[in-house]
């Protein structure tokens, strides 16, 4: 029986590195985490794909369902963890001096409203608003007056009031837990929002009146409520700063 002793070169201590971690660092710095999956930055990936992998969501989530309700709860289930995910991905790709994580919701729904909606879908959200009821302090509003993940999808008649966008605010919702501002999101169309919608806006002008609803017939409000320990240690930080 021979005796096998271990290679010793000039790159053993790479070696280690990499058996102890378990993880393969490039000299520049850089991970998978960093690069896109496309080739470049700027693509995009097919709308003929994501309306067809979409559609299959759809059809996936409708099997045995006993109302619209269930089907927007089972399509907000399923975008839940991939905002989890993408707000630590979004995160981790800043420069180590703006890695920051949102403090307060205002910041918090900004960087919904531009980061993750632009690095969704190629655009920013159109509008972010405030409740402008006294009574319900606790709920905000991210407008899209075309979302995408509703631009392929055929609503038949008897399923009028259902709207796929709550997959997208499943993503938001992830979001906000992911980031420690636990909330409850759901989507409505402009004719089916409640809750203070002619609030005065963080990102835009107030009001979503019934000439936006017909300028924008697929408009769209994810209603955005937050948890009342969120708005106790928004106030704690109000008041200490």
């Amino acid at each position: 029986m021979s005796n096998h002793l271990p290679a010793s070169g000039g790159n053993g201590s790479h070696g280690a590195r990499a058996g102890d971690s378990g993880l393969r660092y490039p000299s520049n710095g850089k991970t998978i985490y960093h690069r896109p999956l496309n080739r470049t930055k700027t693509a995009e990936l097919s709308k003929a794909a994501f309306a067809y992998l979409f559609a299959e969501m759809v059809s996936y989530a409708q099997r045995r369902v006993t109302g619209i309700q269930e089907l927007e709860k089972r399509l907000n289930l399923q975008g839940h963890p991939i905002g989890l995910k993408l707000l630590d991905l979004l995160l981790f790709r800043e420069p180590p001096r703006s890695q920051l994580r949102p403090l307060n919701i205002i910041a918090l729904l900004h960087f919904i409203k531009i980061n993750i909606w632009t690095h969704l879908f190629g655009r920013q959200a159109d509008r972010l608003e405030k409740s402008s009821n006294p009574d319900t302090p606790d709920e905000f509003m991210i407008i899209d007056n075309e979302p995408l993940v509703n631009a392929y999808i055929s609503v038949p008649k008897e399923m009028s009031q259902l709207n796929c966008a709550a997959f997208a605010a499943g993503i938001i919702e992830g979001v906000c837990d992911g980031a420690g501002f636990p909330a409850r999101v759901t989507a409505h169309t402009v004719g089916d929002t409640a809750g203070g919608s002619n609030g005065s806006g963080s990102g835009g002008t107030g009001g979503t009146g019934a000439a936006d609803g017909e300028m924008w017939p697929g408009r769209t409000v994810f209603l955005v409520k937050f948890q009342p320990e969120v708005l106790e240690r928004e106030a704690l930080i109000g008041n200490k700063s």
